[in-house]
């Protein structure tokens, strides 16, 4: 089903503008691809990672993670972002995108996968939990900006 999926680390303007598209699925809010791109960069100068899945060169699936450490977990991997299409959900492609960034998180000696989902999205919590992540606390923010 999926053996002409390829993953690969993006890191050009244009890979991240292939990749708009697809991250908008999941951050409707991206209305400007060129600003998207500009973003992506200067999130990577804070260790932001974009990885794609890619099948026939299209983009169908991403996970955006960033090393980090805190005094919680010391060093560990953060992922920001889990996308696939929205056509090709039941193609394992999510659970494929996150084996990928446990085998990293793992080759860098690194203990812990770390992610947040909104409180209001159960189909993402019901992924998360099958792959094994469990929550253990709850993310709270404030809009300063109201």
């Amino acid at each position: 089903m999926n053996e002409h999926v390829e993953f690969h680390l993006m890191d050009t303007e244009a890979d991240y503008l292939a990749a708009f598209a697809t991250m908008q699925q999941l951050r409707p809010h991206l209305t400007d691809a060129t600003a998207f791109a500009a973003q992506i960069q200067r999130q990577r100068q804070n260790g932001y990672h974009l990885l794609a899945a890619r099948e026939h060169g299209q983009v169908i699936g991403l996970a955006g993670y960033r090393l980090t450490e805190n005094t919680l977990y010391g060093r560990f991997i953060y992922v920001d972002d889990l996308v696939v299409d929205a056509a090709l959900h039941r193609r394992r492609l999510g659970e494929q995108l996150l084996d990928k960034v446990r085998q990293h998180t793992r080759a860098l000696g690194y203990r812990y996968l770390v992610l947040d989902t909104g409180m209001h999205m159960a189909l993402a919590q019901r992924f998360y939990f099958r792959q094994g992540l469990l929550p253990l606390g709850m993310h709270f923010s404030q809009d300063l900006n109201p």
